[in-house]
This record gives structure tokens, C-alpha cells and sequence, in this order.
């Protein structure tokens, strides 16, 4: 296996990975042997037919699907090892050559964490809450509270994070699968989804653009807070919030997923820093 590396500009990792024609031939005769073994054939008993008259039969691309499966995998996970990657995501697969006789050729899309510079967030931060704490003479001396998108915004606008295309793109695809479900649930089609909200499918996908990129940097900004301020979760608080689910499923499925349950416990106890500050 060969394989070459190109990270592009917006942190994208670009692997370019080649299979020997070698390999390719033993997993190809691997995969038609166990085929052979499961395939009937009129006269012979199950996986008793010469394995020529099998082969003939076989459908040329399930055969070859089958190989990639077998193939691409292992390869990818190569290529990682071989150049010290650590990807955050899947990769996105693209077949770029599969002849007979001849190497295999795919490319595989993937990223690694960005890298984050907070700046003077913490400055940016106190003016919006430093805001609240103005006491007016003749007043009652409330706080004003500081709105969550207050304090979001002044976050963004401060830290410096250039986030891969993949990310924003695989984001984009679950915020709009999420929407086309809950356009179906109300009877809609997508046509008169975006007529009623006087959209076009280009002003859609933009505007989920934007708001999966600014939500990925959100989350790896506050990664990076949570990281440098030693904000942690520890089990305690983790199980109360296990036990504060109003159902028995729903408690099963926090019990589950314990690391996500962290995940979201730390975010918010990074929050809670912020809106102090």
C-alpha cells in the first residue's frame, strides 16, 4: 500500500491511497472463494460447483464491492498510522481508479482538530458582562442578565479558528436531514417548505453553512477554554444528571452514552465560566 498526503488550506486532509494490483488479485480470489463455498448451482451440491462455472455467474460488481469493503478499510487505517494522523471524523471515500489487472486507486477526505487561538476572549467577554454589573444611582439594583448569544457572540468574533470544509459540510448534512424530517412530519415537501419561508435551496444550504461553521468553532472553542481553565466533570455530576432523566429509557440511554453525557456537562460548566467572568 501506498499512500501520499495533501493538506489543503482550510485543513482538509487530502490521502491518495494505492493498492497493488498483487493485493488486490489475493482479496478479489478470497472474496470469490467464499462465495463459491455459499453459492448453489444446478447439479452440484452447495458449494460443491467447479469454481470456474461459479465465477462466470458471479455478478462482476458485488464481487468488486465486496473487495473494496475488504480492502479500503484496512488501507485507510494504514496510510493514518503511516502518517501519524489523528482524524476526528470519518472519511469521506472517493474510488478514483479500480481496472483489472492493474493498482487500485481511492482518495480519502478526513481532518484533524484545528488548531484554536483564544486571543483576549476573556476581555471580550467582561465588557458584555461587566454591563450587567453597572449599578444605576436612583435605580433598583438589579442585574441585567447576559443573554447566552451575547456572550457566544462576543466569543466567535474574538478567537481565530480556520474550520475544514468536511466539517462544515458533514454538519450541513445532518442539519438538513434533520430539517427534511421535520418537513415530512408536518405533511410538506421541500418546494413548499422554502416558497412559505421565502427561501431557494442556494440561500438554505448558505445559511446552514454559516451556522455550521460558527457552531464548530463554538465547540472547539470552548474545548479549548475548558482545557486551559481545567474544567472538569467528574462522576458525581454525572450521575445526577443520569437521574434527573424523566424516564426509565431515557435514563438508560444517559447511562449509555456516559462520555457524550461529559461531553455536554463540560460544555455547559464552560458556559457558566464565561458568563461569570
Amino acid at each position: 500500500m501506498i499512500s501520499a498526503l495533501q493538506k489543503l488550506d482550510d485543513g482538509t486532509i487530502k490521502l491518495t491511497i494505492t493498492i497493488p494490483n498483487a493485493q488486490v488479485k489475493k482479496t478479489w480470489d478470497e472474496v470469490v472463494g467464499e462465495l463459491v463455498k455459499s453459492s448453489k448451482l444446478a447439479g452440484f451440491r452447495k458449494g460443491k460447483a467447479p469454481k470456474k462455472l461459479i465465477e462466470e455467474k458471479l455478478d462482476k460488481p458485488e464481487v468488486q464491492e465486496e473487495v473494496l469493503k475488504k480492502l479500503l478499510p484496512s488501507a485507510y487505517l494504514e496510510a493514518i498510522k503511516q502518517h501519524n494522523l489523528k482524524p476526528i471524523i470519518n472519511p469521506k471515500i472517493h474510488v478514483q481508479k479500480i481496472a483489472a489487472e492493474a493498482d487500485w486507486i481511492f482518495e480519502a477526505l478526513t481532518c484533524e482538530a484545528p488548531e484554536i487561538k483564544l486571543n483576549g476572549y476573556k476581555e471580550a467577554i467582561q465588557k458584555i458582562t461587566a454591563k450587567s454589573k453597572i449599578i444605576i444611582p436612583g435605580k433598583d439594583l438589579k442585574e441585567r442578565e447576559v443573554k447566552f448569544e451575547e456572550i457566544v457572540g462576543a466569543l466567535l468574533e474574538s478567537v481565530n479558528v480556520k474550520i475544514p470544509k468536511i466539517l462544515i459540510d458533514n454538519e450541513v448534512e445532518r442539519l438538513l436531514s434533520q430539517l427534511l424530517d421535520d418537513i415530512k412530519k408536518l405533511g410538506l415537501t421541500l418546494d413548499q417548505y422554502l416558497a412559505s419561508t421565502e427561501r431557494t435551496a442556494q440561500t438554505l444550504r448558505a445559511e446552514y453553512e454559516k451556522k455550521a461553521e460558527n457552531d464548530i468553532k463554538l465547540e472547539f472553542a470552548l474545548q479549548k477554554i475548558a482545557e486551559e481553565e481545567k474544567i472538569t466533570v467528574d462522576e458525581k455530576e454525572i450521575e445526577e444528571a443520569i437521574q434527573k432523566a424523566k424516564t426509565d429509557e431515557e435514563k438508560k440511554h444517559l447511562s449509555a452514552n456516559r462520555y457524550l453525557l461529559a461531553s455536554i456537562i463540560r460544555q455547559q460548566k464552560t458556559l457558566d465560566f464565561l458568563k461569570n467572568l
